[in-house]
């Protein structure tokens, strides 16, 4: 027997819903109760403009949010702060949430968020690389796109240090190494910058990269890794340049 005086849709003082508490804990029986009520709004947002949906695809609860994806009253396209569902799960590793997100449709796997990075772009950043094999595969996703400040994913997997995704990247006919950013700075320069050895192996393996490109602050990638004290990095430049670098 229900009780009359029991609101179940009643926000707190941050605006989260019952169900949004246990959507964001990954409690789908829990969440399969709320939705069995017709008192409830599941694409309600808490003053953050989160909603359950978008709760539970940033922490990854696969079921939760395969429950609330059976609901035509939730929108799986909504904005967080200007980011998009899918790139909250992208950014997070959840290749699980990604796959359910890209199966559900009416979303833009290549929309771009306040800050001009598609989902592609954060997953690289974070090295996932799961969730960048699946972006992949799809037509629809630019996997050379820039963000406002021409960082590109390869970019952005190279300067974390990330060799799965950058050798996923690098086998992308479209995908053109040696960009520069708005800076002037090239993937080889970030991952040098940062000391990242396999990334900066696997991108001097290519013929289409340049060791000797400067940023426009005329800094090249053999004086960064000078600068930085990377004597392996340097090796690697050095030998590259004299025709005798061994990638394997």
């Amino acid at each position: 027997m229900r009780r009359e005086d029991v609101s179940p849709d009643r926000p707190d003082s941050s605006g989260q819903i019952p169900l949004s508490w246990a959507a964001r804990n990954g409690c789908d029986g829990v969440v399969k109760l709320f939705l069995e009520r017709e008192d409830i709004s599941p694409d309600k947002p808490d003053i953050f403009s989160l909603t359950p949906l978008l709760w539970a695809a940033r922490n990854g609860h696969d079921e939760v949010v395969r429950l609330l994806l059976g609901r035509e009253d939730v929108s799986p396209d909504r904005l967080d702060n200007g980011r998009t569902m899918l790139s909250e799960a992208a950014a997070g590793g959840h290749d699980g949430v990604v796959k359910l997100l890209l199966e559900r449709g009416g979303i833009n796997p290549d929309r771009p968020d306040n800050y001009g990075r598609t989902l592609l772009s954060w997953a690289a950043r974070n090295g996932h690389d799961g969730v960048v094999s699946l972006l992949l595969e799809r037509r629809d996703v630019g996997p050379d796109r820039p963000d406002n400040f021409g960082q590109r994913p390869l970019l952005l997997a190279a300067q974390n240090g990330s060799n799965g995704t950058v050798k996923l990247l690098l086998e992308q006919e479209d995908v053109r190494p040696n960009r520069q950013d708005k800076h002037g700075r090239t993937p080889l320069l970030r991952a040098v910058k940062n000391g990242h050895v396999g990334v900066v192996k696997l991108l001097l393996g290519r013929e289409d990269i340049s060791p000797h490109r400067p940023d426009h602050s005329g800094q090249t990638p053999l004086s960064r890794a000078a600068l930085s004290g990377h004597a392996e990095v340097v090796e690697l430049l050095r030998a590259r340049v004299a025709g005798n670098l061994k990638v394997a």
